[in-house]
């Protein structure tokens, strides 16, 4: 027996496996260990914080000066060990003698040599990359160690390299012997005999370290630190460091551990839950979208994650984060509220492992305020450079006032974050290639991509024109109703415009089928059967879709093509098969539209001013009285089909629909006067 699962139930575990990822990987992201030290200072500005004092004993660590300083004092004895390899010097001492005896050298010759080898191989020949190293570390002596395992310490002038080794020779050799050595090439038997040993080394190099106390006294509990308002000096700020090491030395116990992790999961989990719950009462819709729902989560996970890494692993602000991308990117695809809520929701969350939580609250809320408010539809790239400005401004104006505030001192002021502010609005202006990703990975359509289907002169807007004139036509004034109405009831009017500029092309394929499109009154449809013509009629739809999806239109676009018609009827074909057949059942099904029915607010209006537009050319004559019961009774019908009952639109926005079309079908239609004709020529103009 196969276990099948309802799709929806599928959905909401899908979701609910998706938050489940969010909140695990925000945990995750979290350092590991959070430092009770909550401070901010800098040496030389007043201290911005309440009185300061010592909780608990705790030592006075040494600075990286002072520590820098006392290495390098005791590190003046510091002997680095090698070992020396005497198997070298017998076997160049061997290989030294047959060539002077093969070079019939004689005995004084062969007598110094093989003494002043034997004394320079006692004393070490250096590889020359480790007595550069040794001399780039100003060391002054080594420890050799012999084969007896005892180290002796040698100065490292006593030392040689293949080339002094040479020098010495050569230049100490008698002038009997000297000129025998010329002949002969003793740099091929003066080899390295000192290997460096590494282990030993680093124990010697430890010892010196450890020697080197790390604290210099201690700071009883109690004792006064500072106060608010305090210049931070050296010492101060010496005190300070040593105040935060030793908090973030102090282990937790297993028990605190599993404390904390449990907060950290039930705080994201509730910050993700509100945002949950946002999506379920006001935006439905979104939240039945699993693609949606993923997408957002992504967006607060990567926004995490830059903070996260910016924290723990980077010596820059918490303020290089673009966390306006956020908003923007949500605000391109949504609407200004979720855009919001998403970006509040993230700042929550990162404001848990931040260094000074409510300033950078205070700041973000701001950012994402400005974001919003500066972009509501964004249809120029230029917008998002404006953006920039504005969000850059409201960086450097938030923070100054509240810094001054909260401190009441200028001097408190960190300078350096107006350098990250600056940064943080360039990155602002990448997210328009975040948004295009975004795109293309989610399959959303952002309204700068509805500009660009909107532009009439396109390939396919050109092609459409050619084919299908009329119905060309009636795209463009069903748009400019249709907007209209999306403009009245705050409904998305550039998507609204796009779809109705899109949701006939199907006519293409066979153009003089329809009304609009025929000439001298001829109709090929009158040749055919009631079922056959309605088919043809009803075709334009899937053949709509398939030009769409040639096209690469987005799925939105296509949407509408699909929904336009809903499930209604081809009254004109339906009407008049069943008054030629009285009495016998109809298969309604050859008269109706495949559907789905609108889902949304833009789809519903597209409907409406579609059917309006079309009835408003048959109209015999063209009164306010006409125009208004022909909207009322198309609307009406459109109703009482039920065409309408999957979108959120309400009684209000339905009665202002229908005031705007009237209104603008009046205006379309209104009588012009009749110029008069000129009965004769003036004289005065002759």
């Amino acid at each position: 027996m196969k276990l099948r699962l309802n799709p929806s139930i599928l959905k909401t575990l899908l979701k609910v496996l998706i938050v489940i990822a969010l909140v695990a990987a925000c945990v995750y992201l979290f350092p590991t260990h959070k430092s009770a030290f909550k401070y901010h200072y800098e040496v030389g500005k007043p201290w911005g914080y309440e009185l300061l004092t010592a909780k608990k004993d705790f030592p006075i660590y040494k600075s990286q000066a002072q520590l820098r300083q006392e290495y390098d004092e005791v590190l003046t004895d510091y002997a680095p060990c090698y070992e020396l390899d005497t198997a070298v010097f017998s076997d160049q001492l061997k290989a030294v003698t047959e060539m002077l005896y093969s070079a019939k050298a004689n005995d004084a010759t062969l007598q110094y040599v093989t003494k002043g080898m034997r004394q320079i191989y006692s004393q070490g020949i250096f590889r020359v990359d480790d007595y550069e190293k040794l001399q780039k570390d100003k060391r002054q002596k080594i420890t050799v160690l012999t084969t007896q395992h005892v180290g002796i310490v040698h100065n490292l002038t006593d030392c040689y390299t293949p080339k002094t080794a040479y020098a010495k020779l050569v230049d100490e050799a008698p002038k009997s012997v000297k000129k025998h050595l010329h002949g002969i090439n003793l740099n091929v038997y003066l080899q390295p005999n000192l290997v460096f040993e590494p282990q030993t080394s680093q124990k010697i190099y430890d010892q010196f370290i450890n020697a080197v106390a790390l604290t210099q006294g201690v700071v009883p509990a109690g004792v006064r630190i500072v106060d608010k308002g305090e210049i931070v000096t050296e010492e101060t700020s010496q005190i300070l460091d040593s105040m935060r090491i030793f908090y973030d030395s102090q282990r937790t116990d297993e028990r605190q551990s599993v404390y904390s992790l449990i907060g950290d999961i039930l705080l994201i989990s509730c910050f993700v839950g509100l945002l949950l719950l946002y999506l379920i009462i006001f935006r439905p819709m979104l939240f039945d979208n699993t693609r949606t729902v993923l997408f957002l989560s992504l967006l607060i996970f990567i926004m995490v994650a830059l903070a996260s890494v910016t924290i723990r692993y980077t010596k820059f602000s918490i303020y290089l984060v673009p966390f306006a991308w956020v908003p923007i990117i949500v605000r391109v695809f949504y609407d200004s509220r979720t855009a919001f809520v998403v970006h509040l929701i993230t700042i929550l969350i990162v404001a848990l492992i931040v260094p000074i939580p409510f300033e950078f609250m205070v700041v973000q809320l701001v950012i994402g305020l400005v974001a919003v408010a500066t972009l509501k539809d964004m249809t120029q790239r230029a917008q998002l450079a404006q953006t920039a400005a504005w969000i850059w401004l409201a960086y450097v104006l938030t923070y100054t006032i509240f810094t001054v505030a909260v401190t009441g001192d200028f001097l408190m002021l960190n300078w350096h974050n107006y350098f990250y502010f600056f940064i943080n609005a360039l990155f602002i202006i990448f997210a328009y290639g975040l948004i295009f990703l975004c795109e293309k990975a989610f399959g959303f359509v952002s309204s700068i991509t509805l500009v660009e289907l909107t532009n009439i002169n396109s390939s396919l807007m050109l092609e459409f024109a050619a084919k299908a004139p009329g119905t060309f036509q009636h795209s463009l004034q069903v748009s400019t109703l249709a907007t209209q109405a999306a403009k009245k009831i705050g409904a998305q009017t550039l998507l609204v415009r796009t779809g109705a500029l899109y949701h006939d092309i199907g006519k293409m394929a066979n153009p003089l089928y329809f009304t609009e499109n025929q000439i001298d009154g001829v109709n090929p449809l009158k040749e055919l059967s009631y079922e056959q013509a309605a088919q043809i009629v009803i075709g334009h739809v899937e053949e709509g879709v398939r030009l769409a999806k040639k096209h690469n239109l987005p799925t939105t676009i296509i949407n509408f093509i699909q929904t336009h018609h809903g499930t209604s009827k081809v009254r004109y074909f339906y009407n008049s098969y069943v008054n030629e057949h009285p009495n016998e059942k109809v298969d309604e099904s050859k008269f109706t539209y495949p559907g789905p029915i609108p889902f949304s607010k833009e789809m519903a209006i597209l409907m409406m001013a579609d059917a309006i537009e079309a009835r408003s050319r048959s109209l015999d004559v063209y009164t306010e009285e006409s125009i208004s019961c022909m909207v009322e009774q198309m609307i009406g019908t459109q109703i009482a089909d039920g065409q309408f009952r999957n979108t959120s639109l309400s009684f209000k926005d339905v009665e202002e629909i229908k005031a705007v079309f009237k209104e603008k079908l009046i205006s379309m239609n209104h009588h012009r006067i009749a110029y008069p004709e000129l009965k004769q020529e003036n004289p005065a103009q002759a």
